[in-house]
């Protein structure tokens, strides 16, 4: 009987946190869209603080996990225009405009994708913060996609390493 009362209980938390706290249950819509990156297979909602949406003048919208893959993408589509790119606050993990985000490059922070990283913060407060916690500079947008396509080479060849290491241990 007391089992049977403490499920009840649980049931009622439970459905409680789905109907009454927004999101508690479900990701993003660009996250439920575009769930997996396309470019490195990582999963969006996982990796919900780094992720970018990037959306072209025809309509079309590419989900990434990194500003790593979103450069990856906006290389391979050079002739459609974005009109918009998107990309999750550090802090609240909701989409944010790229371009009026602030963004600290480097730190003691691990980037998705790099090995440095390239943080977005809608907020100059949050981003004081993290620098003053974390390392790293406050610049711009441009300063951070010019960054990201800096690191392309050496980022790629720390993910093929990392990605042979993985499949050795796999095989063993």
């Amino acid at each position: 009987m007391e089992t049977r009362w403490i499920s009840r209980v649980a049931v009622s938390i439970v459905l409680f946190c789905v109907v009454m706290i927004p999101g508690a249950a479900s990701a993003d819509e660009d996250q439920v869209t575009h769930p997996s990156c396309s470019y490195c297979g990582m999963d969006r909602t996982r990796f919900a603080h780094s992720r970018v949406l990037v959306t072209y003048e025809d309509g079309t919208a590419m989900g990434t996990c990194s500003l790593h893959c979103a450069a990856i993408d906006l290389s391979l589509k050079i002739d459609k225009t974005p009109v918009s790119i998107k990309v999750a606050d550090y802090t609240s993990r909701q989409l944010i405009d790229a371009e009026t985000a602030r963004w600290i490059t480097g730190g003691d922070q691990m980037g998705v994708m790099t090995k440095r990283a390239k943080w977005a913060f809608a907020s100059e407060a949050d981003a004081l913060g993290f620098v003053s916690a974390h390392g790293g500079s406050i610049g711009e947008f441009e300063t951070a996609i010019r960054a990201t396509f800096e690191d392309m080479y050496a980022d790629l060849q720390m993910i093929r390493d990392k990605r042979k290491k993985m499949r050795a241990m796999k095989s063993k």
